[in-house]
């Protein structure tokens, strides 16, 4: 199965290390990138990848309040998301990410082992 994955960040360091890491990780995947909420919503009008890889803080949207669009939509509501974040990792951000229906949270700096680790497993889960 080629995997498909949306990263929405607007931290261009992150991106690259993220896109790279990934790369290694699964060399025939997709990667699509957005750095805005209005941009991934752009991607995902004709677009529905196999994951989401979601930063809380983006310039446009609160990631959470993102996530809750993608959950509305009936064409995106099974894809898995990953939240991701720099600033919001107390347990309370968490919670509240998951409430919203995020299958994962990251803080980063974030290890691109275990984040691959919980891509293929809900990957797997999905199935």
């Amino acid at each position: 199965m080629k995997i498909s994955i949306l990263i929405v960040d607007d931290d261009e360091n992150f991106i690259d290390t993220l896109n790279d890491g990934l790369k290694l990780k699964e060399p025939g995947s997709e990667i699509s990138v957005a750095r805005s909420a209005r941009e991934a919503l752009s991607v995902l009008a004709s677009v529905a990848p196999s994951i989401i890889i979601l930063d809380v803080q983006l310039p446009d949207m609160h990631g959470v309040e993102f996530l809750r669009v993608i959950r509305d939509s009936p064409r995106l509501t099974k894809i898995p998301v990953v939240l991701i974040s720099a600033k919001y990792t107390e347990p309370a951000d968490r919670s509240e990410a998951m409430l919203a229906g995020a299958e994962a949270f990251f803080s980063k700096p974030v290890s691109i082992e275990e984040l691959w680790t919980e891509i293929h497993y809900l990957l797997e889960k999905k199935k």
